[in-house]
């Protein structure tokens, strides 16, 4: 598979979301049940077939999804790059605000070492920005991890162009994480704008709309207690039915590509440019199969163009809860 860069560390074109096999804090199933045995056999296929490029938290699980990883990559670090995140404060197993203090920031990185059973960390994410902490504060504390041997890059995650700048005026930022996909724009107007300016590598999730623009995944209504979106506002009522437009391009170009729709929605973000590296969520070899194949799919430009113009607004607001809202583009 196809390289790309991200500040120092050399990463698949497409990369591996794991969150979905612990869940996130309160929600271990928010995709369904989880087959450890199979989680970790996705994770060892990822790396046969050239994805080296993972990404977990602290809070998702929390603390499981490290464990788990470490446990598969167990004979295999040397192969892989893992990306890990500080920014929560938990309690009880569930999230109860942020916190990017500087000394709360050094111990999830040595608890996050220890779980993980690895001397580095490769990336270490802000996972939400702290208003209480200057971005600054943040980026020197980074900085000294980085010269202490125990990450090798600094990431920020849904943080504003304006944050951005700010902590790349500190020292280099190597990844932007934020969510973009055919049904989730917003960062084109300016944050995607600003990270390749600043020479940021953009790492995009939820590439698929949360698995929305498959199109095998039912409208709210229809899905069990426990997934998590059961009550997301873009799949529930006549939004899922507005959204399904877009669906309905994506899976025309994919049958004139002789491909699935979940290549066309991730090939479409690689043609977006060589600093971005999607991380589609799998938690089974066959999807990962799948979406892994978007690496050898080229779109055409008249393809690019159907699917950018395919839903110019989508329907519903982007989370349900304004908690969850009020966490991002600070």
């Amino acid at each position: 598979m196809e390289t790309r860069k991200i500040g120092p560390l050399s990463v698949s074109a497409i990369g591996l979301g794991c969150m979905g096999m612990a869940g996130t804090a309160g929600q271990a199933a928010m995709y369904g049940p989880v087959d450890r045995t199979e989680a970790i056999a996705t994770i060892h296929h990822a790396l046969d077939i050239g994805i080296n490029f993972f990404d977990t938290a602290e809070v998702y699980g929390p603390f499981a999804n490290e464990l788990l990883l470490a446990e598969a990559l167990a004979d295999r670090r040397s192969q892989a790059v893992i990306a890990t995140k500080f920014g929560f404060n938990i309690a009880d197993g569930r999230v109860v605000g942020v916190n990017s203090q500087p000394g709360h920031i050094r111990v999830v990185c040595d608890a996050a070492l220890q779980r993980l059973n690895t001397d580095v960390i490769d990336l270490f994410y802000q996972h939400r920005v702290d208003p209480a902490v200057p971005i600054e504060d943040v980026m020197g504390t980074l900085a000294d991890l980085v010269k202490q041997g125990k990450i090798r890059a600094i990431g920020l995650s849904e943080c504003s162009a304006a944050t951005l700048r700010r902590a790349c005026a500190v020292y280099p930022v190597a990844a932007l994480q934020s969510e973009w996909s055919l049904w989730e724009r917003e960062v084109e107007t300016e944050i995607a704008l600003t990270a390749r300016e600043l020479g940021v590598t953009f790492v995009p999730f939820s590439p698929l709309g949360r698995g929305f623009l498959t199109g095998s995944v039912p409208r709210a209504e229809a899905l069990p207690e426990g997934d998590y979106r059961k009550h997301d506002p873009r799949y529930q009522g006549a939004n899922y039915d507005a959204n399904m437009a877009a669906v309905a391009v994506v899976q025309a170009v994919a049958a004139a590509h002789a491909a699935s729709p979940a290549q066309v929605a991730i090939a479409w973000l690689l043609a977006k440019g060589s600093d971005v590296v999607p991380i589609p969520g799998c938690k089974r070899r066959s999807t990962l199969i799948d979406t892994a194949g978007a690496a050898a799919l080229h779109l055409a430009p008249a393809d690019i163009a159907r699917l950018d113009t395919a839903l110019p607004h989508t329907a519903g607001d982007r989370y349900g809860s304004k908690a969850a809202m009020a966490m991002t583009r600070l």
